[in-house]
């Protein structure tokens, strides 16, 4: 029998077996607990080692990433706007004023149109949860991180997650994102990029194409 074959009659085989249950929401209810559940679904890893996977991978994927101290956040805040040559970043309601570092301009979005977006220096967001296996930050529209618009469109993206919100694997994440799976959510995995048929890459596609993330604890 080839392969073909085999996979039709498994598709056949499906469908006879859809069709005699109640409904076709039941069947999918079957299918679904017959999936197998094989893959790692908790951490297993010490804190420090999650934090410095994290790390890892969102440099890997070309992020910038500091570790910081609490009280040292508007510092740090301040030494990444200062490299960068930045200012006049966007900001959502409900961001920490402690973050904030005196010296710079902070645009509260309030109802920014995209054009406005596009303009300002960039966007300085909290976050929900950071999923450290596959180097992902999770931002929802809640205080402190705001509307999606604001951390798509502009060119840079300045993010601070918070250790206690770390997890180690996507389904952990699911399982936290549970109770405000309603709102919308945006996972970012590094700075935006993309590329061609003939492998070129390029940044800022799909969003900022540069992308700092301050660890704190």
């Amino acid at each position: 029998m080839t392969v073909e074959t085999s996979s039709k009659l498994e598709i056949l085989r499906r469908i006879r077996e859809a069709n005699h249950t109640s409904s076709g929401e039941e069947a999918a209810r079957n299918g679904w607990r017959g999936v197998p559940r094989n893959y790692k679904r908790a951490r297993v890893h010490p804190q420090e080692v999650m934090l410095d996977l994290l790390v890892d991978r969102l440099r890997e994927y070309d992020a910038t990433v500091i570790r910081s101290d609490h009280d040292r956040i508007a510092h740090h805040v301040a030494l990444r706007l200062e490299e960068r040559g930045k200012n006049g970043l966007v900001i959502p309601a409900g961001i920490p004023a402690s973050w904030l570092s005196v010296g710079f301009e902070f645009v509260r979005d309030d109802g920014l149109t995209f054009k406005e977006l596009d303009m300002l220096g960039g966007v300085l967001t909290g976050s929900t949860l950071a999923i450290a296996e596959t180097g992902t930050i999770v931002l929802q529209n809640l205080p402190g991180q705001g509307r999606r618009a604001i951390s798509l469109i502009p060119d840079y993206h300045l993010c601070l997650v918070c250790t206690e919100d770390v997890v180690e694997t996507v389904p952990e994440a699911m399982r936290r994102l549970q109770n405000t799976a309603t709102l919308a959510t945006t996972f970012i995995s590094g700075p935006s990029a993309t590329a061609d048929i003939e492998m070129t890459r390029i940044k800022g596609v799909h969003g900022p194409r540069t992308l700092d993330v301050i660890l704190f604890a």
